[in-house]
């Protein structure tokens, strides 16, 4: 998984969009759910990403969607896909190993 990420840059601050996502995904505590989702969809990137933006302007009426155009656009790729599951596995693994230290130190 780690090469297919890598191997096609993407710029900083699309990469800090992507960290942003996972972080609140990882905040909601589905992260076994989330990754099965976009695990899942990851092939259907593009159609998702035009369904997104036919829906947008319905979308817009309801939420605040600074992003969420953004989104449509960067998801577009399966890449892109791929970076936020990975960086969701990489925040479960490191507060995976924080805990493991914890108990380690009593």
């Amino acid at each position: 998984m780690g090469e297919i990420t890598n191997s096609i840059s993407i710029s900083t601050q699309d990469q800090k969009f992507i960290d942003r996502i996972a972080n609140r995904i990882y905040d909601t505590g589905f992260v076994t759910v989330a990754v099965f989702a976009l695990e899942t969809v990851k092939p259907l990137a593009l159609l998702g990403s035009h369904t997104m933006i036919f829906f947008g302007p319905i979308v817009s009426a309801f939420i605040k969607a600074d992003g969420y155009y953004r989104a449509a656009e960067l998801f577009e790729e399966p890449r892109n896909v791929e970076r936020l599951i990975v960086k969701i596995e990489q925040l479960e693994e490191e507060h995976n190993n924080k805990q493991t230290e914890k108990h380690s130190e009593r």
